[in-house]
């Protein structure tokens, strides 16, 4: 990767793969989705190495520290290598997401559950008949 000292924070965030466009990363972070070491910041704010940014997306929080500046978006595994994320953010986001997953059962149960194969169908239609 580049040997760069500073970068736009949208563009990082758009280089780490975070967001799919720079509108969007910019977006997020005006909206103030995206905090660099605990501050508030605008799209145009530099963001270094040892900055520890806080992202929020999609309704779970990324805690990372920057590891790599780039100017150019690379594949997803370059990107990763690009921000090292803390332990306790990892442990927060897969508990969220399996509450998540939990939520999503309890609201929407699978339609194989609900819905009647071929045979049991004909059983449901035969014990109707009968009465």
């Amino acid at each position: 990767m580049a040997e760069l000292n500073e970068e736009r924070i949208d563009k990082w965030l758009w280089a780490a793969r975070f967001y799919k466009t720079r509108q969007l990363a910019a977006d997020a972070v005006s909206g103030g989705k995206v905090h660099i070491n605990g501050q508030r910041c605008k799209p145009g704010k530099d963001v270094k190495l040892t900055d520890v940014l806080t992202i929020s997306k999609d309704g779970y929080t990324w805690q990372i520290s920057v590891t790599a500046l780039t100017k150019q978006r690379r594949a997803a595994k370059d990107a990763v290598l690009m921000y090292l994320e803390d332990p306790a953010s990892v442990n927060k986001r897969l508990q969220q997401q399996e509450l998540h997953k939990q939520q999503q059962a309890l609201i929407h149960p699978s339609e194989r559950e609900h819905k009647p194969n071929k045979k049991q169908r004909r059983q449901i239609h035969r014990f109707k008949q009968d009465f």
